[in-house]
């Protein structure tokens, strides 16, 4: 069985203050059915894991570089993040791909090297509204999936996270239909490179403008596994309800 799981992407938000609202996330949910995990900014994930210990949630970067160490001004190495508690890294963000130009290819090199550090690779998917209307939603992910997962991808190092470009902060969520078009679609994908096992262990995360309120719909969908928040994630009050529902639908 896949236990569920539910990641909060703090995005460029949150100072040391903002530690206060993971306290009171792990209050509201000391013993969940689901894994609970939460990215902040680098220059907070010591204090967030420090925050977090003896507590059910855990602790995720936002990116890393593919190198291990070296002259990359500005950059974190998988093993710095391991190094300061976190035990997750996204990857392949599409605010990265379009912002800093990152390619599937450089994803799968970043991938690579959080999974050879022991962190687990979340990689993110998803189409834009021009992609989508033109009927190429299967044709770009396969495309994403194929070229971002390294070979050495297993049910323990690697999450994949479908975030339509479109619906993240709009608001616009896809129909259950859509979501499971692309989860089942996922599923099949990975278990044909990978095999039963592994292609079965994997879990798949849904992100784009999840609230409390459609939650409970988008984790009935066949092949959720849960989702990838944003703003949503930003509160214990606004999180906290999400967490809820797929600990119901565990």
């Amino acid at each position: 069985m896949r236990r569920k799981l539910a990641a909060g992407n703090w995005k460029m938000n949150g100072t040391g203050a903002a530690l206060a609202e993971v306290q009171a996330l792990a209050r509201a949910h000391p013993s969940p059915n689901c894994d609970i995990l939460i990215c902040p900014p680098a220059p907070l994930l010591h204090r967030a894991a420090q925050t977090v210990a003896g507590t059910a949630i855990a602790i995720g970067a936002q990116d890393c570089h593919a190198e291990p160490s070296g002259a990359h001004t500005g950059d974190t190495s998988a093993e710095m993040i391991m190094d300061a508690g976190a035990q997750h890294v996204i990857l392949g963000h599409s605010e990265r791909r379009a912002d800093h130009h990152e390619t599937s290819e450089m994803v799968r090199a970043k991938a690579r090297a959080a999974m050879q550090a022991g962190l687990s690779a979340i990689v993110c998917l998803g189409e834009t509204l021009a992609q989508r209307e033109a009927a190429n939603t299967l044709d770009i992910i396969g495309g994403q999936l194929s070229e971002s997962v390294p070979d050495l991808a297993t049910g323990e190092n690697l999450v994949i996270a479908y975030e339509p470009v479109w619906a993240i902060g709009t608001g616009r969520v896809p129909s259950p239909e859509q979501i499971g078009e692309v989860h089942g679609f996922l599923r099949a994908r990975l278990e044909a490179r990978f095999g039963a096992g592994v292609g079965r262990s994997v879990r798949l995360l849904y992100g784009g403008s999840v609230k409390g309120d459609n939650a409970a719909e988008i984790f009935a969908v066949p092949n959720v596994d849960g989702a990838l928040v944003g703003g949503a994630s930003l509160t214990a009050a606004d999180f906290s309800p999400i967490v809820a529902a797929l600990d119901d639908s565990a």
